[in-house]
């Protein structure tokens, strides 16, 4: 076998090693991870519905108040962009 032979033989292995690296590296690592934060998405959305429910049924309860509220932050919003 010559020299280049041995080289290329060498630098396959080098790159099935590596390429077994990165797969553990996914798999141990970047895969859990990207479930964590699919579970914690969920439970942002869960929490975001839970407070617009709670947002609606304050409105349902004082119409007259959320009217006045909504127009004062829309006055403070409009005063403020200027």
């Amino acid at each position: 076998m010559t020299d280049a032979h041995a080289r290329i033989e060498d630098a396959e292995a080098q790159i099935a090693r590596l390429r077994e690296q990165v797969e553990r590296l996914v798999r141990d690592k970047v895969v859990p991870a990207g479930e964590q934060l699919g579970a914690h998405a969920r439970e942002a959305a869960a929490a975001f519905e839970q407070e617009a429910e709670t947002v609606k049924a304050m409105v349902r309860a004082r119409p007259i108040a959320a009217v006045l509220i909504a127009a004062a932050v829309g006055f403070v919003i409009g005063r403020a962009v200027r």
